[in-house]
């Protein structure tokens, strides 16, 4: 195999730790990383935990980055990267590899594009199509651009799973998107059925009732984890499907059911849900419905009603 360049990580919290990980596990490395809450308390220690356990340099500028680093992979909030993207391109030269990971729609990721062409820098876009941590750096992706044929040929000897899909950037992003209608629309109406269900203790009755239906599925192990994933990551996911709603909206579709889910998911990070569970998702449903009973308690003493 020919050697990897010099990989190094724009953002430096799960998505690109549980990479590093996995990575350091099959010999790629060490690694290099830039993140602007390195030293935010509250945050900053969880970021050199995580890069300590990796053997990752954590590097003070986007600058030493692109000095230290050939391919840089962007893994940042969605809302900040096409800012990130910016603010890398300044020090880019022809040498560099910019991939974008996030979760972002067809057209920041072709915004994002342009930007890093601006640099001299080969771009390569990246929708990773299912939670990162239980795969790590095995998690399914898809890739697109001119450099991606390249990317997936040095990466997938070393256990990752780059499929190539085009040529062109956007259509891996909308791949991504578009699925996430599907998924996290399941995740936000498993949650409200069973927030309903449970006030009267029909929640297994319901389990029962579509176990009949669409068998084969265990709605009880399904209710257990989609809810814990609304609770852990509520707030991510309602801004993915804002992302969802305004592309829908941008090529004429009203976006009905994605415009719900970002709701449902709102709701989740408003109620405080992972702050009472400590940033972990609960164990099972019945944790969720104990806390948001506990919540609901709490609130209304505070309000007096």
């Amino acid at each position: 195999m020919d050697a990897v360049p010099k990989i190094g990580f724009v953002g430096f919290g799960e998505a690109a730790y549980h990479l590093a990980k996995g990575l350091r596990g099959t010999g790629l490395g060490p690694f290099v990383a830039y993140d602007i809450h390195t030293h935010t308390p509250g945050r900053g220690e969880k970021i050199r935990q995580r890069a300590g356990e990796t053997g990752t340099r954590l590097l003070e500028s986007n600058t030493e980055l692109a000095r230290t680093a050939e391919w840089i992979l962007s893994t940042v909030t969605s809302d900040q990267a096409a800012t990130a993207a910016r603010q890398n391109a300044a020090h880019l030269t022809g040498r560099h590899l910019y991939a974008d990971l996030n979760s972002v729609s067809p057209a920041v990721k072709q915004g994002i594009a342009r930007t890093i062409a601006g640099s001299g820098a080969r771009f390569v876009e990246i929708a990773m199509m299912a939670p990162v941590p239980p795969y790590g750096h095995q998690v399914p992706i898809l890739a697109g651009g001119l450099a991606a044929p390249d990317f997936a040929a040095q990466l997938n000897p070393y256990g990752m799973r780059i499929e190539v899909i085009s040529q062109e950037v956007g259509t891996a992003a909308a791949t991504k998107m578009f699925r996430s209608i599907m998924v996290k629309g399941m995740e936000a109406l498993i949650t409200e059925c069973v927030l309903g269900a449970g006030r009267y203790g029909a929640e297994q009755a319901v389990f029962a009732s579509l176990r009949e239906s669409y068998p084969g599925i265990d709605w009880k192990a399904m209710a257990d984890y989609m809810i814990g994933r609304v609770v852990e990551h509520g707030e991510r996911r309602a801004r993915e499907m804002e992302e969802v709603a305004e592309t829908l909206e941008s090529i004429g579709i009203e976006p009905i059911m994605a415009a719900a889910t970002a709701r449902r998911m709102d709701w989740s990070a408003k109620a405080g849900l992972k702050q009472h569970f400590h940033g972990e998702p609960p164990r099972h449903y019945r944790e969720f419905l104990e806390a948001v009973a506990e919540l609901e308690s709490a609130a209304a003493k505070r309000t007096g009603s």
